[in-house]
């Protein structure tokens, strides 16, 4: 028998100072019975992170050629891929092909950390790819807090996100590994 995904609802407050983006977004969250509590809450802040009116959660976890957020236009094309966790390069290099801009962010510590090292070298050509990396201690403090519904602020001031939660208030700087070279 297999097992079901569970939902969670998170109602997402975005104040983006940086970019001034102001928005409230009603996410419905489908996680995956192999998918932990961490990588859903690196969902959620990638999605607070680069927040925009095109931005769309996909089933990535179901359709392994979608990446897990993406903006795309109108017309269908894809502007920014973004992926949560440690893809293998020639995902990151597959993206890079269809996406004008990919955004990798890791969030597990000392094992993102030799994911990095280990796809570093061959990822260095790609132009368009920036990783940025979640602190796994911030990602393990707010998955503590996660309940099927959620109501979360997310502020973004000078590169730094402080997130709220309703029992939690946590800070947290992602860490620049690579930036889109133009």
């Amino acid at each position: 028998m297999a097992l079901k995904s569970t939902i969670f609802k998170f109602q997402l407050q975005i104040s983006d100072l940086d970019r001034h983006y102001y928005a409230e977004h009603a996410l419905t969250l489908a996680r995956h019975p192999s998918e932990t509590d961490e990588r859903l809450v690196a969902r959620v802040l990638a999605f607070g992170r680069i927040a925009d009116e095109g931005i769309d959660m996909t089933s990535a976890l179901c359709e392994p050629d979608e990446p897990d957020l993406c903006i795309k236009t109108l017309d269908g094309r894809i502007t920014r891929w973004i992926d949560v966790g440690q893809p293998d390069a020639r995902r990151v290099l597959k993206a890079a092909g269809r996406a004008d801009r990919v955004t990798i962010h890791p969030y597990g510590g000392s094992t993102s950390t030799l994911w990095w090292e280990s796809v570093r070298k061959e990822l260095l050509r790609v132009r368009k790819l920036d990783v940025i990396a979640f602190p796994e201690a911030a990602v393990k403090q707010l998955a503590k807090s996660v309940e099927r519904t959620c109501q979360w602020q997310i502020t973004v001031q000078d590169g730094e996100m402080m997130v709220t939660t309703g029992s939690d208030c946590v800070s947290l700087t992602p860490d620049t590994w690579r930036e889109m070279s133009t």
